[in-house]
């Protein structure tokens, strides 16, 4: 890194080499290492030697975005914590505290003013009194009810002690299915589920896979075949699993590029000879990224019946922090709402100014409705995610028509490619579109015989060639171990 003045131009092994005096293969290895940390890319001149280049140099500009962006996250995550810890206890006093509250304060004034019934012809409470007592009826029924499709039963079949579980019609708890929490379904209305975090290893160990499936010599087109990366990000990778598992690339007479790892063919699955051991690896490839298109996260991830209840339950507490907002019922005018019920003669009741309620009126209702706004915003989002995805499967859809024509040597039509987003996406792309997925992958224009746009790519099929020519030298003695000559358990 020191001798290195000017790592953006290209350099090769030797140049390395003779400008820090390194052994050769010292320098060959450092630059590897200098390859998959900064994020260099390898090229192939026409008779078969390797050029390094580091577009950033020896400098890492993209970890300032990452950094940003990991900050960001963590704070993003925060939030999230806090706003579901606060959206679970919320829930907890709206639904049960403040209904019972409203219902006991609206029997209140329905007792109070029993006296004098038929001379006023209503009361404060009775307005909202049927409302109320039928709204929790209803969720009552949705929650406990034995013919309830939401019916709660204490399910001795759970993994535990015990716990509470959610049955079909005839109520009877859901057999094979895992109970999910009440305080669950209401954190999946308001902020979805829970996306599972992506398996840092999981990618990698498909690489190995189709590393041993492929004769521990694969090239860049079999990564991003596995793994949908673009190639900017394949060549930095690989460079990475040559230093952990002990690879090498090499330069075929033709000038593809191609990895060799066959140290990972040792298998111990069969020990007794070579030909045996070798037809006892496995030699399946992994599935395909393309195989396994992005899907848009649903919604909520509850069934109908939860999330008509939630919101049920809701709207009625939105509704009943309305009213008494709009009927000024604060804490301190209870007394007198009460006093003039009582009252012999009753008059028109006239409340004093007493401010804003906000403990059965605007904390409520701020805090349901924020609970309607939260999945109403995630919805609107999700129309965007739901494009990027599109965009994202159209670009493997591409991925996928090249790598099936490129190895054999063959022309990929612009229709074709302009098929395959269209059948993802469900629009039409334009010419920029195409024309960037084929930079990508470093493809060249070549007009028909009828003048119409074809690609070649070159470097794939190069490489696949080489690739090709490698496998069949590779040699079954790789895989085996030999005889065992010690074992501990004798």
């Amino acid at each position: 890194m020191r001798s290195l003045h000017d790592p953006t131009k290209p350099m090769t092994v030797a140049d390395a080499s003779v400008a820090s005096g390194l052994a050769q293969r010292d320098a060959e290895a450092a630059l590897h290492w200098l390859t998959s940390e900064y994020r260099g890319h390898l090229r192939v001149t026409e008779d078969g030697h390797l050029v390094h280049i580091f577009p950033h140099g020896f400098s890492k500009p993209w970890e300032t975005r990452e950094a940003a962006w990991v900050v960001l996250s963590s704070i993003g995550r925060a939030l999230l914590g806090a706003g579901r810890f606060i959206v679970r206890a919320w829930l907890l006093i709206a639904m049960v505290f403040y209904a019972l509250a409203f219902v006991a304060l609206i029997v209140a004034f329905t007792f109070a003013r029993q006296s004098d019934d038929r001379d006023n012809g209503g009361s404060i409470g009775g307005a909202m009194l049927g409302g109320l007592v039928r709204a929790l009826a209803d969720a009552l029924f949705w929650t406990f009810h034995p013919f309830s499709p939401m019916y709660m039963a204490y399910d001795y079949d759970s993994i535990g002690a015990g716990s509470f579980g959610y049955g079909d019609m005839r109520g009877s708890p859901s057999r094979g299915q895992p109970t999910v929490p009440f305080y669950e379904r209401v954190n999946r209305f308001v902020f979805g589920p829970i996306e599972p975090k992506p398996d840092p290893h999981a990618m990698r160990a498909r690489i190995l896979e189709e590393i041993r499936a492929m004769k521990g010599r694969i090239g860049l087109a079999d990564v991003m075949r596995v793994t949908g990366l673009p190639r900017e990000q394949a060549d930095p990778l690989m460079a990475r699993l040559m230093l952990d598992h002990e690879g090498s690339v090499d330069v075929a007479e033709q000038g593809g590029i191609f990895y060799r790892f066959e140290g990972l063919r040792k298998s111990a699955q069969d020990t007794r000879s070579a030909s045996a051991s070798a037809s006892r690896v496995p030699a399946s490839r992994p599935r395909a990224a393309w195989d396994t298109p992005k899907r848009v996260p649903a919604l909520t991830g509850n069934d109908p019946s939860s999330n008509i209840m939630i919101a049920g339950l809701n709207g009625f507490n939105l509704i009943a922090s309305a009213w008494m907002m709009s009927h000024a019922v604060t804490i301190a005018n209870i007394p007198y709402l009460l006093a003039a019920r009582t009252s012999r003669f009753p008059q028109r009741i006239v409340l004093p100014d007493s401010g804003t309620p906000l403990v059965f009126g605007l904390i409520p209702f701020v805090f349901s409705a924020a609970l309607f706004v939260l999945p109403v915003t995630r919805w609107f989002l999700s129309k965007r995610r739901a494009r990027s995805i599109a965009r994202e499967n159209a670009r493997l859809a591409i991925l996928r028509e090249v790598l099936a024509r490129a190895p054999k040597k063959q022309y990929v039509a612009d229709e074709t490619l302009r098929a395959a987003f269209r059948k993802a996406t469900g629009e039409d792309p334009s010419s920029k579109e195409i024309t960037a997925r084929v930079v990508e992958l470093g493809g060249d224009v070549v007009a028909g015989p009828n003048g119409e746009i074809r690609y070649r790519f070159a470097d794939l099929e190069a490489e696949a060639e080489a690739v090709r020519h490698e496998r069949a030298l590779a040699s079954d003695d790789e895989v085996r171990l030999g005889s065992i000559a010690f074992s501990s358990d004798d």
